[in-house]
């Protein structure tokens, strides 16, 4: 029979990611670069990768949170002055795969990654926001694979994303078009799970995150191997292994058996 584990220690905040733990498990973690439209120089995407790993490490970590600082942008893309000197396939191809391990620490983290869009996801910052779990978007806040209008393609993982989310027709529309899709717009094609309309601590978002903080971290660990096994393709019978060993995890676990017990005793009055 398992237990619930003590808290971990205090989490650390690094360079240009703010990170701060909430008390219900839930660790926000801040591209701090307003100044900069919050762009993700490869840097900035390492560190943003190391928090996501040391924060979904923790035993009483709920879920993530990710979001950019100020109101303007979430993320505006990669930083086109760290990227001018890659001018050769070698360094294109190191740059790929630099940045998509960094989006894959995301995709991988065990528990779930949500994206607060506080404003515009355009490019590789959209990629971003694609490789977590649901994204809540600001009212006024826009998404866009814009990609094309600097005649390139998606390049960290965003394509398999956005095409897996919103299927072929929308998703080469979104693209070859370098649309910004509004919010309104963004949750009725699936691409947002929410619209924001008070801010970051508005009821809005309290409304939302409630479900989450109210779920045992080893029910949503759970949940998130399974949206790993289907984000990857895994045939059914993986897929099932996968449910099946977490089914067992959390049916010993005491926080189970409290639940069932509570509404056993509910039922009896």
């Amino acid at each position: 029979m398992q237990t619930t584990t003590p808290p971990p220690p205090p989490l650390a905040t690094s360079g240009p990611i703010r990170t701060v733990a909430r008390a219900s498990g839930a660790v926000w973690l801040t591209v701090d670069r307003a100044d900069k439209h919050n762009a993700l120089a490869r840097p900035v995407l390492a560190a943003l990768a190391d928090a996501v790993r040391e924060a979904g490490a923790r035993a009483g970590t709920r879920y993530l949170v990710i979001s950019g600082a100020g109101e303007k942008y979430f993320a505006a893309g990669g930083d086109l002055r760290d990227l001018a000197g890659v001018r050769d396939e070698t360094a294109v191809q190191a740059m790929m795969e630099e940045a998509g391990d960094a989006l894959d620490a995301i995709r991988h983290c065990p528990v779930p990654v949500l994206a607060y869009l506080n404003g515009d996801a355009i490019g590789g910052g959209a990629e971003l926001a694609l490789a977590c779990d649901m994204r809540l978007q600001a009212a006024h806040a826009r998404i866009g694979y814009i990609q094309a209008r600097l005649a390139i393609t998606s390049a960290w993982g965003g394509g398999p994303d956005l095409f897996r989310l919103l299927g072929p027709a929308r998703a080469m529309r979104m693209m070859a078009r370098a649309e910004l899709v509004n919010a309104p717009t963004a949750l009725a094609w699936g691409l947002a799970d929410a619209v924001i309309a008070d801010g970051p601590q508005g009821q809005d978002i309290a409304d939302f995150l409630q479900p989450l903080d109210a779920c045992a971290p080893q029910v949503l660990r759970g949940i998130k191997a399974q949206a790993v096994a289907a984000r990857q393709g895994q045939a059914w019978p993986a897929h099932r292994r996968v449910e099946q060993d977490h089914l067992a995890r959390t049916w010993l676990h005491d926080d189970h058996w409290a639940a069932s017990d509570k509404l056993l005793n509910k039922a009896r009055t």
